[in-house]
């Protein structure tokens, strides 16, 4: 008996001193904070130039509905064939749910990186394929008959102050803008211009030229966080992908779904 009351004292002792570790370590964990706030101040590469490089998150604007990047009062200058197309594209048939590249300005619902170099920027995707784009900088583009077309295109960057300049050519026409399905066609030229006014602040406009769709140019407008605090993860959209046998009709996220 003694011994039996003995451990209990043992085991009372032993809780009273873990318990209160316990509950400190708990305490001090919520006060944490999981993230990092960034500092204010614009990052700069050892040559002088804004340095861009980081984790963002993306813009919806370029996600559902291109026409929701448009300056307020603007409207789309697609062309009627570009229109009839866009209403009767599903969304089943959307090339980036099928695990297929989503192509310039488009995003993935997910973050992607910047990699800045002297020579060439890298974009990172963590979305569809795990994919990526490549900037040539301080480079022109070859002869047209040169350029097979490609999902991103042939991109050449080049410096405007602290403007990141992206002149991209050389796209073919399979994906879509958006969720929505405006189309585009090989005639796409787009002029993409990244300012970072702040550490965690990115700002984004596209000009996009494309005859065959459009009835004249247009510039979309849109800007990106910095996500600190967090990685790229493995993401392999065709590994086990089940989204497309449930998704019946259109998106209803874009203004053609909306009553006027």
């Amino acid at each position: 008996m003694l011994i039996c009351r003995s451990v209990v004292l043992a085991l009372v002792v032993t809780a009273s001193i873990v318990a209160p570790a316990r509950a400190l370590a708990q305490r001090e964990a919520l006060n944490t904070p999981k993230r990092t706030e960034p500092p204010a101040v614009t990052p700069r590469a050892p040559d002088g130039k804004v340095d861009f490089s980081g984790i963002w998150t993306p813009d919806r604007k370029f996600i559902y509905d291109i026409n929701d990047a448009l300056k307020p009062g603007e409207t789309l200058p697609i062309q009627d064939w570009a229109l009839k197309v866009t209403l009767e594209r599903l969304s089943k048939d959307d090339p980036e749910a099928l695990c297929l590249p989503t192509g310039v300005p488009r995003q993935a619902p997910y973050p992607w990186r910047i990699l800045q170099t002297p020579t060439h920027m890298f974009f990172l995707f963590e979305g569809n394929i795990h994919s990526y784009r490549q900037i040539f900088m301080h480079a022109k583009h070859p002869d047209p008959a040169d350029l097979d077309p490609t999902w991103y295109g042939h991109s050449i960057g080049r410096f405007e102050g602290d403007t990141l300049v992206i002149d991209t050519v050389g796209f073919n026409d399979k994906f879509w803008f958006d969720f929505a399905g405006h189309p585009h066609t090989e005639k796409l030229h787009t002029i993409e211009r990244y300012r970072r006014p702040s550490f965690g602040k990115l700002e984004y406009e596209v000009t996009i030229d494309d005859p065959g769709a459009y009835t004249k140019p247009f510039t979309l407008y849109g800007s990106h966080d910095y996500d600190s605090g967090t990685e790229l993860m493995e993401y392999i959209c065709n590994e086990n992908n089940q989204d497309v046998e449930h998704i019946v009709g259109k998106d209803p996220r874009n203004k053609y779904s909306k009553p006027n």
